[in-house]
């Protein structure tokens, strides 16, 4: 019955994004230079394609990485403290690789960056499917995770300066859900793929985006900002002015939001299956059941689209990272199988929604010259959270500490995000920025 209904359900959320997601879209995006010139001209739902499926491998991979981590902690017997460290390592690579390639973004264009980022954890990914040891393993985790981690806020800044102003924000989320088709995907081939042929397989199959570079390398535009660009600062200079007296009050609101963001999504979401495991499912049903739970991100990025060009950021940040928050307590406490699907799809429904609010809101907060260094350096503190919530985990669970207990951390730690937007934020709704 549970086969039936997910089928039924993949089919419903195809047709939604299809008539939800890219209507909404004019039919076509053109920007000019100064001069008058057109240096960037493009269908709407073309650049959102291209660009969104690079975020969906980008998701397949992240997904895959807390399927393929159970996997391999059973074929190499691995204790849960040495398994905590490998989602560890992918963070600290992604915190890397947002502050690294996001400074890159101003120097040598979003497009190059979004290209150098696809590359490196799509090779690497193949690459883990040879490796022998826990230590090579994690080695290449942090290179996968420092493509991971620049990608994401390169390819949303880019977006997010094409887009009319209207639609600014509603375009960003909608990019941002390619990155549930993209852990559907994962969950998929990890229900398929892992039992049948191996974690290897299912890490030669996320090594196919390089291909996809080579595609994106002659038909994807680069952002006009790029093409129109001519600042000189030194990355001290747009490091300064990030923290200036004009945006430090921005600098501290995002920095805060991104930490507790992704501090309570790595923390939650990379340890979902072993959670589903503890509870006393065979690793197949956990697979399922995550698979299931992650269909509800679709239906929360399509609602926080719709929402955040209606009422404006502040509103959809806020109130998806306090559903994510009930969400969260109520699966931590869990005891029927009920339960915890139901709360897990909330938890995967505000959450996401809520991750593509903070997509959309990021980029707004700095002018052009520093946009990938405010945002890359936002999200870089950011993975820091990303490092500290998996290891928070099995640390608990050591100490005999209940699943509730450890989920109610993440919820406070979203509260803290939320404050931060509440006293700290300015809507940015159809405000211009340069």
């Amino acid at each position: 019955m549970i086969d039936t209904l997910l089928v039924k359900y993949i089919l419903l959320l195809r047709f939604t994004f299809t008539v939800k997601g890219f209507i909404l879209l004019k039919s076509k995006t053109e920007v000019q230079n100064k001069t008058g010139n057109t240096i960037f001209n493009i269908p709407n739902k073309k650049l959102l394609g291209m660009a969104g499926i690079g975020w969906l491998f980008d998701a397949m991979d992240v997904g895959l990485l807390s399927f393929v981590m159970l996997a391999v902690g059973a074929d190499w017997q691995l204790s849960l403290e040495q398994m905590k460290a490998i989602p560890s390592v992918n963070s600290i690579g992604m915190a890397v690789g947002a502050l690294v390639f996001g400074i890159l973004a101003d120097k040598i264009g979003r497009k190059n960056v979004f290209i150098l980022t696809l590359l490196l954890f799509s090779i690497g990914s193949g690459l883990t499917a040879f490796s022998n040891s826990l230590v090579v393993f994690m080695i290449l985790r942090f290179f996968i995770g420092m493509g991971l981690g620049g990608e994401l806020p390169v390819a949303s800044t880019m977006v997010s300066e094409v887009a009319p102003i209207e639609q600014r924000g509603r375009v960003v989320v909608l990019l941002e859900s390619f990155w549930a088709i993209g852990w559907i995907l994962s969950a998929v081939i990890a229900f398929f793929v892992i039992p049948n042929y191996g974690w290897r397989t299912a890490m030669f199959i996320s090594a196919l985006p390089a291909f996809y570079a080579i595609y994106l390398r002659f038909h994807l535009p680069d952002s006009p900002v790029t093409a129109a660009k001519t600042s000189t600062q030194s990355i001290l200079q747009k490091t300064r002015i990030v923290w200036s007296k004009q945006y430090i009050s921005k600098t501290i609101m995002l920095w805060i939001l991104w930490f507790s963001v992704v501090f309570s999504y790595y923390g939650m979401f990379l340890w979902l299956p072993t959670v589903m495991k503890e509870h006393g499912f065979t690793m197949i049903n956990s697979f399922k059941y995550v698979l299931i739970m992650s269909l509800a991100q679709l239906p929360g990025y399509f609602t926080a689209a719709w929402l955040i060009e209606k009422i404006g950021r502040k509103f959809v940040l806020v109130s998806f990272l306090l559903g994510t928050a009930g969400s969260a307590y109520v699966f931590g406490g869990a005891e029927s199988l009920n339960t915890l699907l139901v709360s897990g799809a909330l938890l995967s429904y505000f959450n996401l929604g809520a991750w593509g609010g903070l997509y959309a809101y990021t980029p707004e907060q700095y002018p052009a010259s520093i946009r990938g260094t405010g945002v890359g350096m936002a999200a870089a503190f950011g993975r820091i959270g990303g490092i500290i919530g998996p290891l928070l985990i099995p640390v608990m669970v050591s100490k005999n500490f209940t699943f509730q207990h450890i989920f109610l951390v993440f919820c406070i730690a979203i509260f803290i995000g939320v404050l931060a937007v509440l006293f700290l934020g300015k809507e940015t709704k159809e405000v211009v920025i340069d």
